[in-house]
């Protein structure tokens, strides 16, 4: 079933195949940030997703999400496959970082620190970081 993404509250109500072709709901990592927040950035697996359109007509309803809540600057667009976002524990994106950040810069490493500092509040408000052209 698609995801309305117009409607959606979070990145949590989305799917999407993964590289074996089999559904996966993005619910399943609502508490990934719990589980690893006090071990640090080490240890995280990550899952093969299978092969999407991120622009145009046939993007993926996830990505019409996340390019709306955070958009670029001129084009809103995900350019090649370096647009990186920062999603929070209820599943917001609150910071979109282009092309040209590359992703052990300090800026990234200080918003990440700065993020998973903080105990989750259960409010939005208070964990969105300014956003930033990319």
């Amino acid at each position: 079933m698609d995801v309305n993404w117009k409607e959606a509250k979070s990145i949590y109500e989305f799917h999407a195949l993964d590289i074996d072709g089999n559904d996966v709901h993005l619910e399943k990592y609502r508490y990934v940030y719990r589980r690893y927040t006090h071990r640090g950035k080490q240890g995280v697996k990550f899952d093969m997703f299978a092969k999407i359109n991120v622009n145009g007509k046939d993007a993926h309803p996830l990505w019409k999400y996340l390019k709306s809540k955070q958009s670029a600057f001129l084009f809103n667009t995900i350019k090649w496959n370096f647009s990186k976002f920062l999603i929070n524990e209820e599943g917001q994106p609150i910071k979109r970082y282009g092309l040209t950040v590359n992703p052990f810069s300090n800026d990234l490493e200080q918003d990440l620190d700065k993020y998973f500092a903080k105990p989750p509040s259960g409010s939005l408000e208070s964990d969105r970081l300014p956003a930033a052209a990319s």
